[in-house]
């Protein structure tokens, strides 16, 4: 009756009883009492008596312009009037235009009912050409410019070179959404403090316009928080921040966000407190502030807060874990000058977020950045203490246990409330997704899964413990699409895993895309030899491997199984785990050679270089992709230059760097962005890919 399963399948054939507590305690975060036989009962009937009595539920899904099945189920003689979102007030629900419209229904009876009317084009358009693009997560591709990290000037430099020089169609990211402050921080990108706003980490400082005009002498006080030197502040930070930038590349030192961070938060702090806006810049952040509302209020009065109590909300003295108190209020207008620098970094953010896509469309990319949109956020972060409201306090997204993970697993996420959702007309997910549309040509979602269900564990329980919890993935899908049209965007699900019936089909009859690896694809159900190629899915985004799966030269040698054995992960003996990697090695190996796709070692590449082994080996697999169907194929960036190591080796934390290195070589050595963009091996795998996926190089399109 509310969404909360009582069991689950691991499997086709097996059938689990979800934990007792864990259904218990699902409902009471929903707002339902099940302690107790009695209890039961008297929370049935008043659910039964809410469902026999209501006119309406409290969002309505309607596809295209016919009316919504909802207002077709009415009793006869029913009268509607609704008010659409682009003002008009209406008589009927037929041929209502796409948007969030409101609908009274009055029954003869005399009862009455009011609902969200979610109105969204049957589907979303196709991809404009099969085209191919390149993986990266953004901090690891550091230019000589940078600050240690890879930024957003980055990213528009090398979506602008693979649209001109090599035809790539799109550059898929990381989420850069804002990470919860603090020493050290959480280096995941997949669990935010906000996923609404940006961080301002992956700004280009140079390239903000105030930047050319600080005064001499400007951020003094803030520049010993970067660790600078005695000397002209601004100087000082220019040095430390070369000084990051070289660890990292010349010296073998892991990516420091904090640092970088540190040291760009105080030349931030220079360029807002000692250049005023111009005129017309003003009046441009005016606009953003206007557009962004109460959200970006939000957020900004959280930083405030956070730099004064800490980043953890739930710590925080009692009026301030509100954000609706009075007490919030008045330290709102205490901070207000922490408040307007924090909305100012998210409108720099947003600035050069846009002038990135801006950069890819212009070099001819059909489709530009794919920005991620991570599952959930930090619990004690920005978006948990603005959406308290939406949330279901208690609980935690995570996986049940399944064949790959027997423990289950728990991602520390609080989930947002169904009902709560559908109460709002799903407002925050609205508003989300055209934040995140303002700079994406694409957007994949992770774990798009959770669209339809998701496994929420009791905090304190462990993951085994857990149950599903159902969401409207009508009126989920409903939202995307309408969100996705109105940018003219792509959407991409990361639907990897454990994936109930039905929910690929719901997906694809909606034009949202999926994601398929090549070491996944396999007759799971048969003889589990790779499928053939041609047999694979048209609409996905193909890719060899992805960021959190060992790079393709490192599991065609076999190295990752030495890797997780030197950390202890294997759970068997190692003799085994090396006999099943090669054996998976030389199947696809004789797949390769059987289709005619490994050419072997010694023909030439870019620029004349010879290609080695290894690297006839990941062109060829690689050609294996442009022979499916597939639409979309991904190049993880890394491969491209032979590097070995993952960006995320999930089951570790400090037993391995995760998410803190540069892209390198096959040796290890880091790379710059222009030692990638020169690369004759990157180079020849392009041109194995290009040559198959339609727009050739230097084809622009218009923006």
């Amino acid at each position: 009756m509310h969404g909360v399963a009582t069991s689950y399948n691991p499997s086709p054939d097996r059938t689990v009883a979800a934990s007792a507590t864990a259904v218990t305690l699902a409902l009471a975060a929903l707002g339902v009492d099940a302690e107790t036989p009695g209890a039961v009962r008297d929370a049935l009937a008043a659910r039964e008596r809410e469902l026999a009595g209501r006119l309406l539920p409290p969002t309505v899904v309607g596809w295209g312009t016919g009316t919504p099945p909802a207002l077709d189920a009415l009793p006869e003689g029913t009268r509607l009037l609704v008010r659409t979102e682009q003002g008009e007030t209406r008589v009927s629900a037929a041929g209502l235009p796409p948007g969030v419209h409101r609908v009274r229904a009055t029954a003869p009876d005399g009862r009455t009912g009011e609902a969200h009317l979610i109105v969204a084009p049957p589907r979303l358009p196709a991809p404009p050409a099969r085209s191919y693009g390149l993986l990266v997560q953004l901090y690891s591709l550091l230019s000589r410019r940078s600050w240690g990290m890879g930024d957003l000037a980055d990213l528009g430099e090398l979506a602008a070179w693979a649209g001109r020089a090599l035809g790539a169609g799109f550059v898929q990211i990381n989420p850069l959404h804002a990470a919860v402050p603090g020493t050290p921080t959480d280096p995941s990108p997949y669990r935010p403090s906000s996923r609404r706003f940006p961080d301002p980490v992956h700004l280009r400082i140079e390239d903000v316009p105030e930047f050319a005009y600080v005064p001499v002498g400007a951020g003094a006080g803030k520049a010993a928080e970067g660790g600078a030197r005695p000397g002209d502040p601004m100087a000082d930070l220019l040095r430390r921040a070369a000084e990051l930038r070289e660890a990292v590349l010349d010296r073998g030192a892991l990516i420091d966000r904090d640092a970088v961070w540190a040291t760009k938060k105080a030349a931030l702090e220079a360029v807002v407190d000692g250049v005023p806006l111009g005129p017309g810049r003003h009046a441009a952040y005016c606009d953003f502030l206007a557009e962004q509302g109460q959200a970006l209020e939000d957020h900004a009065t959280w930083c405030a807060l956070a730099e004064v109590h800490g980043p953890d909300w739930h710590g925080w003295p009692a009026g301030l874990r509100d954000p609706r108190s009075p007490e919030t209020a008045r330290a709102r207008r205490e901070l207000m000058a922490r408040v307007d620098f924090h909305s100012r970094l998210a409108w720099l953010t947003d600035t050069q977020l846009r002038a990135a896509q801006h950069a890819a469309r212009e070099a001819g990319m059909p489709l530009g950045i794919v920005h991620d949109l991570a599952v959930g956020v930090h619990p004690g972060g920005s978006d948990a203490w603005a959406q308290q409201d939406t949330l279901a306090a208690g609980m935690s997204v995570g996986a049940p246990p399944d064949a790959f993970n027997a423990r289950g697993q728990d991602w520390g996420l609080p989930p947002w409330r169904p009902d709560r959702l559908a109460a709002c007309g799903y407002a925050p997910f609205r508003a989300l997704l055209r934040a995140l549309f303002r700079y994406a040509g694409a957007l994949r979602i992770d774990h798009v899964m959770g669209l339809f269900r998701l496994w929420w564990v009791p905090l304190g329980q462990p993951p085994t413990e857990g149950t599903y919890v159902r969401y409207d993935a009508e009126a989920m899908l409903a939202v995307l699409v309408l969100e996705a049209s109105r940018a003219g965007a792509v959407v991409i699900g990361e639907d990897l895993g454990t994936v109930e019936p039905g929910v690929r089909e719901a997906l694809r009859a909606r034009g949202v895309y999926g994601t398929s690896v090549l070491w996944f694809e396999r007759a799971w159900e048969g003889d589990r030899r790779p499928l053939p190629p041609e047999t694979w899915r048209a609409d996905c985004l193909a890719t060899v491997t992805t960021h959190d799966l060992p790079p393709t030269a490192s599991r065609l040698t076999g190295e990752h199984v030495e890797l997780r054995d030197g950390l202890g992960l294997l759970t068997r003996p190692l003799s085994e785990e090396r006999a099943e990697a090669a054996a998976d090695t030389a199947e696809w190996l004789d797949l390769l050679t059987e289709l005619g796709l490994l050419h072997g070692p010694g023909g030439p590449g870019a620029g004349g270089a010879v290609t080695t082994e290894e690297e006839a080996r990941v062109q060829a697999v690689h050609r294996y992709l442009l022979r499916t169907p597939a639409r979309m194929i991904g190049v993880w960036l890394p491969d491209g230059v032979g590097d070995r190591r993952p960006q995320n080796l999930p089951g570790t934390w400090d037993e391995y760097p995760n998410w803190r290195l540069p892209i390198a070589d096959a040796r290890g050595r880091p790379m710059t962005l222009e030692d990638l963009t020169a690369s004759p091996r990157l180079h020849a795998l392009l041109d194995v890919v290009r040559t198959r996926t339609g727009r050739p190089a230097g084809g622009a399109v218009e923006p």
